[in-house]
Parts: structure tokens; C-alpha cells; sequence
């Protein structure tokens, strides 16, 4: 009887795409992969009102979608949505897939992808060896603040206390979007750069995000953000708009298109917020060990290795 290895994921959005991304490359089921993907986008399209379902009875597209009885064959389940009225949103549950045959993982051996809303924590409670999440919440949880900065995922395990913490993060997937620093033309420098000493020489007002500010102390340094005001956006506030209004902030850009909408300028990428594996290493077996060695080696040109 071989062993299931079970692996938390995220239930939607980017970081799930990336990992099944993922499994798709390693495990060669690129059209199990698509057909998730496409299911949730299609589902998120509903969620937001920019379709309209052709069934409007939300369990029975559930049951639809969903094929209980093989467990190779994707499964879906309902969460409430934080959007405005918190309507019913269809997300990612599991799927089973198996590994056999792949050099290294013992014959009968499956890997069981289990959605969870914050995979994260759900490894630092020991349920799961392997998962993946944005290495967003291992800054906000766990890594120590020092005066120095924080700026690749490479030295993130060294600022985990090992007694607060059994995670660590063994590889990045390469789905990178930028922390950025943004400034109205008025604050940023004339002539200089926008970049970290500025931060490091301007005392005032900084617009983040509130569940940020533990990540920019971290990835900006403690001794950089002497004589900084944190300031946050108002609920519902667009927040280039209010880091416009403020002069001085970061936020989460991919083309930063929408920031120059608020005549902001760019500066420096502080910080990836990427998608990583992570592992329970007191949770990780022979047979889970075999299974991360899948996922982490080398094929990605993307790819970005942890050091030890």
C-alpha cells in the first residue's frame, strides 16, 4: 500500500495557479492544471458580476464541477467572499495525484493537494510536511526584525527563530511581484534615486498597508524607518491614491500602470512577494523528502534557490 502526501495549496487566485504551474511542468498534467485554473477564473469572473451564469444555482455548478468518487479528478467547495455582501465564491479543495514512476518516490506513493485558506499556518501547526504560500506571511509571522534590511528570499530562513517556528522556506516559484517604493514628484528626490536611502534620510509620513507594516520593518530594516510616520489607507481607499495623497509609499505593483495613474513615480522593488514551498521539517519523511526533491529541482529558469 503506498503512502499519500499531502500538500496544503492556496484555494485561488496567483499563488495557486503558480503551483499547479508547478505540478503541471513536474508531473506532466498540464490539462488537469488548465482545467482548475479556468474553472476558478471563471468562477471569480461570476463572483465580481462580470459574467452571468448560464446555471444560477451556485451548489449546483458545485456538484457539477466536482467529481467526488475519483479522487485523481478535481474537487471544489464554497467560501464566503470579503467582497461587498459576502457572496458565495467557489474555490480549489483537492485533487489527488500520483507520482509513480518518478525516479526517487517509492511505487504507490500520491501526492493529495488540500486547499486551505493559509497554508502557512496550517504548517506551523505541524498538519501538513509541504505547502505552499506567499512568502508575504513569513515576513509578517515569523521572520525577526533587525536594523539591517531584508531583500531576497535566499536569507529569509536565517531570521526564522527556530523556536518560534518549524517552517522554512525551500524554494520560490517565480511568480514575482514587487513591494515597491512610490513617491509623488514633489518627495521624491530631484536628481537621486528613489530607493532605500532615501527612506533611510526622510522623516515623515509613509502610506502602507496595515497587514504590511511588520513586513516593511523587516524588508526596509528597523534603523531605515527611524523618524517614519506610518500612515494606512482609509477603508475602501484605492491605495495609490492614498499613498499619492500621503507623498511617500509601498504597495504591491506589477507594472506599476495604475500608480502613474495617480502621477506616481516608481523606485525601487524592496522585496518579491512570490509564492514559495514550504516545509514542517520535523514533518518531513523519507517519502515527503522524495516528493519535495520533485518540486524543487532544477527546470525553471525562474527558479530561485533558498541557501541553506
Amino acid at each position: 500500500m503506498g503512502e499519500t502526501i499531502p500538500i496544503a495549496v492556496p484555494r485561488k487566485g496567483r499563488p495557486l495557479e503558480s503551483v499547479l504551474d508547478r505540478f503541471a511542468r513536474r508531473l506532466d498534467v498540464p490539462g488537469l492544471a488548465d482545467e482548475i485554473s479556468s474553472t476558478l477564473r471563471h468562477e471569480k469572473a461570476l463572483t465580481k458580476g462580470n459574467l452571468t451564469p448560464d446555471e444560477e444555482d451556485v451548489y449546483q455548478r458545485l456538484a457539477e464541477y466536482s467529481t467526488v468518487s475519483d479522487p485523481t479528478a478535481p474537487e471544489y467547495t464554497l467560501v464566503r467572499d470579503d467582497r461587498a455582501g459576502k457572496p458565495r465564491r467557489i474555490v480549489f479543495d483537492s485533487v489527488t495525484l500520483p507520482v509513480d514512476g518518478i525516479d526517487g518516490v517509492p511505487n504507490g506513493t500520491d501526492v493529495q493537494l488540500v486547499g486551505r485558506e493559509e497554508p502557512f499556518r496550517a504548517l506551523r501547526t505541524h498538519e501538513f510536511a509541504l505547502g505552499f504560500d506567499s512568502a508575504d506571511l513569513v515576513l509578517e509571522e515569523v521572520v525577526e526584525l533587525r536594523p539591517e534590511p531584508l531583500d531576497r528570499i535566499a536569507d529569509v530562513n536565517a531570521r526564522i527563530d527556530p523556536a518560534e517556528s518549524d517552517v522554512r522556506v525551500v524554494t520560490g516559484l517565480g511568480d514575482t511581484v514587487y513591494h515597491t517604493l512610490m513617491a509623488t514628484p514633489a518627495v521624491a528626490p530631484s536628481g537621486s534615486a528613489l530607493d532605500r536611502a532615501f527612506v533611510e534620510s526622510y522623516d515623515g509620513p509613509l502610506c502602507i498597508e496595515p497587514r504590511y507594516e511588520r513586513l516593511v520593518r523587516a524588508v526596509l530594516g528597523t534603523q531605515t524607518l527611524e523618524g517614519i510616520d506610518f500612515r494606512y489607507p482609509e477603508n475602501g481607499r484605492d491605495e495609490e491614491a492614498a499613498i499619492a495623497e500621503t507623498g511617500v509609499g509601498i504597495y504591491l505593483t506589477v507594472t506599476g500602470s495604475t500608480a502613474r495613474d495617480h502621477g506616481l513615480l516608481l523606485g525601487e522593488q524592496l522585496f518579491p512577494s512570490e509564492t514559495v514551498l514550504l516545509e514542517t521539517t520535523p514533518e518531513v519523511t523519507e517519502t515527503a523528502e522524495a516528493v519535495r526533491a520533485i518540486l524543487n529541482g532544477p527546470d525553471l529558469e525562474t527558479k530561485l534557490a533558498v541557501e541553506p
